[in-house]
């Protein structure tokens, strides 16, 4: 207890925990009072009865780590969740950008404090020594030949082990980490098991601990800390263009160029905002690189509050392929290309990738498999290099339905012929030519349940119309009736 005038009551959120009603969030009234995270709400409020209860909110504590998180991948793309209220920042080989370990972690620390957060942080060798220092010691800068000495006084809790293996260590006496470093390792596995030695070496370094970043690990990354924020949408741009500009030898040393960029903007209150673009064929100019970013912040406008303006602008490449470069021809063919790659690539920043939508084709006996649609900014190649179109096969329909539609039959030739009379769209079509049946099997490696062979028939009916309809099954005794459907119109 402090000799502090008590303003307020404590504060404390509350939810549950192993089907009673705990304490998971506490307020520094609370802790002065000495209660503890994971006591029970009655037993508080025994001791307490002016306690301020508040249920917690899992989704807003998630959104909020979330947020934190991105303000720290100012210092390293490697950033991972650590449970409800905790991050890893993987730093190896940023620390040197910001003047060192010490006064990295004092700008973490400050930037924190200043949006009102109440934290701690430690640097280590291993994950495990800095999530037990934070948690369980005083934080801080840890250096390797220091870990054993750092993690010995701590408690055993500090090794994130179960409840129930640190009941067990406590009434052997074994309530401190420095307990177990010098013990015999044989029969501290036999009596306790594995996991103990693994978390202790986690913790010590001796065994490798990897972070799953939150995010996938970019391409290339370039970035620009501003002397004074901007605000204005021009003003973005510039920086973006000079941006790219740095990230152009880099792709020229790989001979690639980037299709999807991500421009990450950092504003000084800690927000971060993440506009992707994409582009249809490689690029590398930092002027195009730009435009795709113009159109798109174009579509965001509304939902990009520049606050007090963005202090760190930062843009990675999420995806490249190889850049060919071509000479242009004296035709203007090249040029034209150029032209309609830069339409694709508008529209599709400012509409959405889906907006625009081509054919790709796929290896599948089934005809609704043998093509797809895809995104023009995402196809393989959505501009045309040779002048070919795509044929289709003249046995084929024209007109093929998205999905097969079903069709009443009320006389088929038995077992294997085709229908003499069927209805489809509440029209009744009488079958004056017939051609079929040819058969379908699906791949063999499909199991869906609707993939089964199929019986194609050709037929057209006395005014003209030719369609091209399916039977799926087999009559015959002691078999399911098959169903008809109607898969194409021909021309």
């Amino acid at each position: 207890m402090t000799g502090r005038p008590e303003t307020h009551p404590p504060i404390i959120c509350m939810g549950r925990r192993e089907n009673a009603i705990r304490l998971t969030a506490l307020d520094e009234m609370a802790e002065r009072r000495g209660l503890k995270r994971g006591q029970g709400l009655a037993e508080a409020r025994a001791m307490f009865p002016d306690l301020d209860a508040i249920d917690e909110d899992e989704a807003a504590d998630h959104a909020l780590l979330e947020a934190i998180a991105d303000w720290c991948d100012r210092y390293t793309p490697l950033v991972a969740l650590d449970g409800r209220d905790g991050l890893f920042l993987d730093i190896t080989g940023c620390a040197h950008l910001f003047g060192g370990e010490e006064a990295l972690i004092r700008d973490i620390l400050k930037g924190l404090f200043q949006m009102g957060f109440d934290v701690r942080a430690a640097i280590s060798p291993s994950p495990g020594l800095s999530w037990a220092s934070c948690r369980y010691g005083r934080g801080g800068v840890i250096e390797e030949e220091m870990a054993e000495a750092s993690l010995a006084p701590l408690p055993v809790n500090a090794l994130r082990l179960e409840e129930k293996l640190v009941t067990s260590l406590s009434k052997l006496g074994l309530k401190r980490v420095g307990d177990l470093i010098h013990l015999p390792r044989a029969p501290l596995a036999r009596r306790f098991g594995a996991q103990l030695l693994f978390r202790l070496d986690q913790a010590l370094g001796s065994h490798e601990e990897a972070i799953s970043p939150r995010r996938p690990v970019v391409v290339l990354s370039a970035e620009c800390r501003l002397a004074e924020p901007v605000q204005a949408e021009e003003h973005v741009l510039e920086w973006t263009g000079r941006i790219a500009s740095s990230l152009t030898e880099s792709l020229d040393a790989r001979g690639v160029g980037g299709q999807v960029f991500e421009l990450a903007l950092f504003r000084v209150d800690g927000r971060v905002f993440r506009i992707t673009a994409g582009a249809s064929k490689p690029l590398r100019d930092p002027q195009r690189i730009a435009a795709l970013f113009g159109e798109r912040l174009t579509a965001v406008h509304d939902d990009l509050d520049a606050g007090f303006g963005f202090e760190l602008l930062r843009l990675n490449v999420l995806q490249h392929d190889v850049l060919k470069t071509v000479q242009n021809d004296f035709t203007g063919d090249g040029e034209q290309q150029i032209s309609l790659a830069d339409f694709i690539d508008k529209v599709s920043a400012r509409l959405g990738m889906d907006c625009l939508q081509v054919f790709e084709l796929r290896q599948s006996h089934i005809p609704e498999r043998a093509e797809m649609f895809l995104p023009a900014i995402a196809a393989p190649s959505p501009v045309p290099e040779t002048g070919g179109i795509f044929k289709p096969r003249a046995d084929r329909p024209l007109r093929l339905l998205r999905h097969p539609e079903p069709v009443d039959v009320f006389a088929a030739t038995v077992p294997d012929g085709p229908p003499q009379r069927f209805r489809w769209r509440r029209v009744v079509h009488e079958v004056f030519r017939a051609e079929g049946p040819e058969r379908i099997s699906p791949e063999w490696w499909v199991t869906e349940k609707d993939a089964s062979e199929r019986d194609y028939f050709k037929l057209e009916n006395r005014s003209g119309q030719r369609f091209w309809i399916f039977r799926k099954g087999h009559y015959g005794p002691d078999k399911v009736p098959p169903t008809w459907h109607v898969h194409g119109v021909f021309a």
